[in-house]
């Protein structure tokens, strides 16, 4: 029964990230690439040398990614990176796809010279959505995340800020070769793309808070702190009807981290009791700094 409930999630899991990556690649050829709009992190990066040098974005996605997977493997194990390498390879699959079907003039880009927020509009929204799917299934499309986790593994930086700022550092540097106009429409697409992950996978960079009553608090407590790399809070507490003492687990983790989170509790003890709670700011170490 164990093993079947597994190989569903397994599965659910790959589908998920397939069909986040292929959304993902339709908007960027569709939408962004057809209207030389911009995008952050790696895949930017990939976008300017499709402009400037018409180097497949497919191709350049999977070549930046490599070394990424090295470090990533170094600092997180093998493990926490199968499903962010198989969300790489997916992407890279569908974008040649998409550009085999543009190139075969079986799918149409959707270019406008008149109104680009429309091709904003719609930028984000599928861009957004593809990436809800990959972290809410518990993937990545790799690139500046694995440099966010591994910043904040080794320097204790807040995984979202440096996301931001190679972002903000990608896109003001498209300044060189494209228009402003296009530029600040990327920024429009961007915003509304995190609006939208945020909407399908509770947030990839926002925070849940997580009071767990077991029966082995010690032990769901050094998993925590050793999987995750999360701090762990132990409060005594009593039971009102029992009378038994025992101790409740507190952790505060990143809401792309809940997934993961409670498949660890499930299997350190399938029997306890949680509650998950929003958490609009958090300050501190591995979070905000003030």
């Amino acid at each position: 029964m164990i093993f079947k409930e597994r190989f569903q999630d397994q599965f659910l899991n790959v589908l998920g990230i397939l069909i986040g990556t292929a959304i993902y690649a339709f908007g960027l050829h569709y939408f962004v690439i057809s209207n030389e709009l911009m995008e952050g992190g790696l895949t930017g990066i990939s976008l300017l040398l499709k402009y400037v040098l018409n180097v497949p974005p497919s191709i350049s996605t999977l070549v930046f990614n490599i070394p990424l997977f090295y470090l990533g493997w170094r600092n997180f194990g093998k493990g926490p990176m199968l499903y962010t390498i198989f969300g790489v390879i997916c992407l890279s699959l569908f974008l040649w796809v998409m550009e085999w079907l543009i190139h075969m003039g079986w799918l149409v880009p959707f270019h406008t010279t008149q109104d680009y927020f429309l091709a904003t509009l719609y930028a984000g929204i599928t861009l957004g959505t593809g990436l809800g799917l990959v972290f809410r299934f518990g993937g990545t499309t790799g690139g500046s995340d694995i440099l966010a986790r591994i910043g904040h593994k080794k320097r204790g930086w807040s995984v979202g800020q440096v996301i931001l700022i190679i972002d903000v550092v990608v896109i003001g540097s498209s300044f060189i070769y494209l228009p402003k106009e296009k530029v600040l429409y990327s920024l429009v697409a961007v915003f509304v793309t995190s609006r939208i992950i945020d909407y399908i996978s509770e947030g990839a960079y926002a925070a849940k808070a997580f009071t767990i009553i077991s029966e082995q608090p010690n032990v769901l407590a050094e998993s925590i702190t050793k999987v995750l790399d999360r701090g762990v809070t132990l409060f005594p507490a009593r039971g009102a009807y029992s009378g038994n003492t025992k101790e409740v687990v507190y952790c505060v983790v990143y809401r792309h981290e809940t997934r993961q989170l409670r498949e660890l509790i499930h299997a350190v003890d399938p029997r306890a009791f949680i509650i998950v709670g929003d958490v609009h700011e958090v300050i501190g170490e591995g979070f905000k700094t003030n």
